[in-house]
Parts: C-alpha cells; structure tokens; sequence
C-alpha cells in the first residue's frame, strides 16, 4: 500500500512538523511504503521510512506548482495526504487526485491573528467579511487576506480534512464544512528519548515561538509573581526574543526536536499562556509524556490533552502564576487518548473514509507502542 505526503517544507521545527514526521514514521512501522513531496526539504529527514522528493513550487503561497499532480500520480498512491500546504490554487489542482488534507492552524478560516482579536479577546465568531473586518485597519489588506482565507476554504469543501483537536474541528464546521467530512486524528509523543537527562539546570520552561501570540509576556509576568527560585528559560525564538536576551533571560532559539527531551527534563514546569487559540499544543504533550507539568491557559484545543491540575483561565495571568507555583516539580502525565495506537487508529479511520476497502488490509497487523 502506497501513501503520498505532500508538504510546503520539510523540517523538524513546530508541532505541525511533528506530527508529520510521527505519521511517517508511525505508518512506515505499519509496513506502508511512502513518498514525501515537499518545497524544501530541511533537517530531520527519517532514513528509510520514506523516499524524498523535493518539487519547485510546493512552498509557494500561490500559484500553481507546475507538474505536481503529474509527478504524484505517476507513484499511483492509495492515498494522497497533504500536510501544512495552504495554496489554494495547489490544493484546487490537487482535488481530482482525492487528497486527505490536514489543517493544522487557522489560516483556513481566520485571516487574522489566530482567532485573537486585534483588540485582545478571543474570537468566538465564524469567518465573515463584516467580523473579520473589525481585525483590520488597512481596507485594502484586510480584502486581500479575507480572499485567500475564503479560497483555501473552498479548497477543502468536499475532501477528507484531518484536524488534531475537536477545536479545530468546531471551527471548520462553524466556518462550512460538513461535519462528516472533518476527522479528529490526534498526535501521540514521538521522538523523544524517555532516558534523556537535562541538559541544563532546572528551570521554569517556555517552548514555542517567541511571539506576542504565545503569550511571551505574560509568561514573564507570571513566572515573576509566582517567586520561584528557578529562573525562566526560553526554548525558541521569534520576534521577542532580543527583547528576553536583554532583559536577562536563557534564549535557546530553535532546537532538534531530538533535543527537546533534554530541555524538558530541565523543567519543573511548563508554561503556556496562549493568546491566540491554540490548535492543539503539542508542546505540552510532549511535556506531559516525560512527567513535566503544565501551566496554561484554557486556549483552544489545550484542555483536551491537559490532566486539569494547572489549567486556569485564558488571559488570567494571576491564576497562572499560581498554577506555576502549585503544579511545579509535582508528578504529571496527559490526559488519556493520546497514544500512538489511537492515533494511527484514527489516521486509518480518515484513509479508509470513501474507499472501497480498507488500507489496514494491505499494511502489517498494528505494532505496540514504542
């Protein structure tokens, strides 16, 4: 059985990347052969479970790539599953070869800052022209940003779309599409070594992109009032970060995902005061997996993964310094739900949805955990 992945990049920095790279490795276990197509192809490429293949135009913001669905269908995949490519034109291009589109982020139904609004509160509204406007200043930009948004949505109306967080889905089915057609398939852990040791002092952690979004300020804020002896390190980098570095704080910038194991082990919490609504949070559950506990806002897909004990209220910076000195250094782990059988579980699920039989039948009985 043959799955096709298409990517804008190839990379092993942000969740959205890892959850690729898990599916790969994940369904190469299973016995799948697979070939990735991407724009760019970076650091983390896995060996021999997939074949790579880098093709001009895939990490364009629009316009068509030319030769892609040649290139695909000439592989003759079971399945096309596209991940992180939001050119509408390309997905358009794309439909006649039935793809499986995951959608990890909101630029398929916000054209703004992540269902945040410009005015700080968190957007409960579906996609419009006359809500979407009040994000927006510049008339003619916000125009230009609302058209491409509407077409990547129309893009996905009809095909098979994966989402990692029943959030995302409410909010694609809020925005259009039909119920039916959105799959919750949830992430699981992947690449991070359970022996790993710290690789630094103990810390209060933040891991992320260093942008007003994810809540960078008001992590400082709280780690302050909370008094704790251990000192605030940042895993990331971003537009803030010079402003951390002069302010004093450890900046690691972007890191192997490999890596984070170490940097977790540091942690005696975790702290992630999304601002934007969070589509799922992988960090966290990565965190959880390695018994780090997590402090953080109630954004988006959050409580889904999160134990309860250190979730207070989004922008409660005060319930969050508290939850930073009541869960830190204690035991933790996720929520149910989020191991690797599910997820693949989940991911045959979306694969076998139209088809005339099933991909399971094709691939290796399901391997354990690893």
């Amino acid at each position: 059985m043959r799955v096709a992945h298409l990517t804008d990049r190839w990379t092993d920095r942000g969740g959205a990347s890892a959850y690729l790279a898990a599916a790969v490795a994940a369904l190469s276990v299973e016995g799948l052969e697979q070939t990735v197509f991407a724009g760019a192809i970076g650091g983390g490429v896995p060996g021999p479970a997939a074949s790579f293949r880098r093709h001009a135009g895939l990490d364009a913001p629009r316009g068509a790539a030319p030769g892609l669905v040649e290139a695909v269908a000439a592989g003759r995949p079971d399945v096309l599953h596209v991940h992180n490519l939001v050119n509408p034109e390309q997905l358009e291009a794309l439909r006649p070869l039935d793809p499986v589109v995951t959608v990890q982020d909101h630029r398929f139904f916000c054209p703004s800052r992540g269902k945040w609004t410009r005015d700080g509160r968190p957007c409960g509204v579906a996609l419009s022209l006359e809500a979407c406007a009040e994000c927006f200043e510049d008339a003619r930009y916000f125009a230009e940003v609302h058209e491409v948004t509407a077409a990547r949505l129309r893009a996905l109306r009809g095909l098979r779309v994966g989402v990692l967080s029943a959030y995302m889905k409410a909010e694609l089915v809020a925005a259009g599409l039909a119920a039916d057609d959105v799959f919750v398939t949830p992430p699981w852990p992947h690449g991070l070594d359970p022996e790993a040791r710290p690789s630094g002092p103990p810390c209060i952690l933040f891991a992320g992109r260093l942008v007003e979004a994810k809540g960078v300020r008001d992590a400082v804020a709280a780690w302050r009032s909370a008094s704790l002896d251990q000192p605030l390190v940042f895993a990331g980098t971003g537009p803030l970060r010079t402003e951390l570095e002069r302010a004093g704080f450890e900046v690691t910038g972007w890191l192997p995902h490999r890596a984070m194991a170490g940097v977790y082990r540091r942690a005696r919490v975790l702290v992630m005061p999304s601002r934007w609504q969070e589509p799922f949070g992988i960090a966290g559950l990565e965190a959880l997996s390695l018994g780090v506990p997590v402090a953080a806002w109630d954004s988006g897909g959050v409580r889904e993964w999160h134990p309860g004990p250190g979730l207070v209220p989004w922008g409660d910076v005060g319930g969050l310094a508290a939850a930073i000195a009541a869960v830190a250094g204690q035991p933790a782990s996720p929520a149910p739900g989020f191991s690797r059988e599910r997820g693949l579980k989940a991911l045959f699920d979306m694969y076998d949805a139209r088809r005339p039989g099933s991909i399971r039948t094709c691939s290796k009985p399901p391997s354990p955990s690893r």
